[in-house]
C-alpha cells in the first residue's frame, strides 16, 4: 500500500512539474488551452492507436522470429526502437517539411536527413546484428568446453 501511495505522489508530482512547465511556457494565455488539447490528442492516439499497433507488431515478430540459444527478438527491437525514434524527432527534416524556414534560420538546406536517418538505421541493425553474432559464438563455445 506505501508503494502504490508512493507511485501515486510521484505521477501527482510529474503532473504539477509538467502544468507549471506548460504555464510557464504560455504564460496563462489562450495558447494554453491549446497546448491542452494537444497534449490530450497525443495520449489519445498513443493510447489508442499506435501502442496497439506496436504491440501487436511484438507479438507477430516474437512469433515469426526462431527460437535461438541468444534470443533474437531483442537485437531486432533495439534497432527498429532507434530507428523510429530518430525517425519521429527527425521527420520534418527527412520528409523536408519546413524547407524555406530551415534554410532561412540556418543557412542549411534539409538533404543530408534522409541518408543519416537511413545510415544510423543500417548502423544500428548491423551493430545489432553483430552483437547477436558475438553472443551466439560465445555461447556455442562455452557449451562445447568441458
Amino acid at each position: 500500500m506505501l508503494l502504490l501511495g508512493s507511485r501515486l505522489l510521484a505521477a501527482l508530482g510529474c503532473f504539477a512539474l509538467a502544468g507549471w512547465a506548460a504555464y510557464a511556457i504560455a504564460g496563462g494565455s489562450p495558447d494554453l488551452v491549446t497546448m491542452a488539447w494537444w497534449f490530450a490528442g497525443a495520449v489519445l492516439l498513443h493510447d489508442l492507436v499506435l501502442f496497439p499497433l506496436y504491440a501487436a507488431g511484438d507479438r507477430l515478430l516474437l512469433l515469426a522470429l526462431p527460437r535461438t540459444r541468444v534470443p533474437l527478438v531483442n537485437h531486432v527491437r533495439i534497432p527498429v526502437l532507434g530507428s523510429g525514434l530518430a525517425l519521429l524527432m527527425f521527420l520534418p527534416g527527412i520528409i523536408r517539411q519546413g524547407a524555406l524556414s530551415t534554410l532561412n534560420a540556418t543557412g542549411l538546406d534539409q538533404e543530408p536527413y534522409r541518408m543519416r536517418w537511413v545510415w544510423l538505421t543500417v548502423v544500428l541493425s548491423a551493430v545489432s546484428a553483430l552483437i547477436w553474432t558475438v553472443r551466439t559464438l560465445a555461447g556455442r563455445r562455452a557449451v562445447s568446453e568441458p
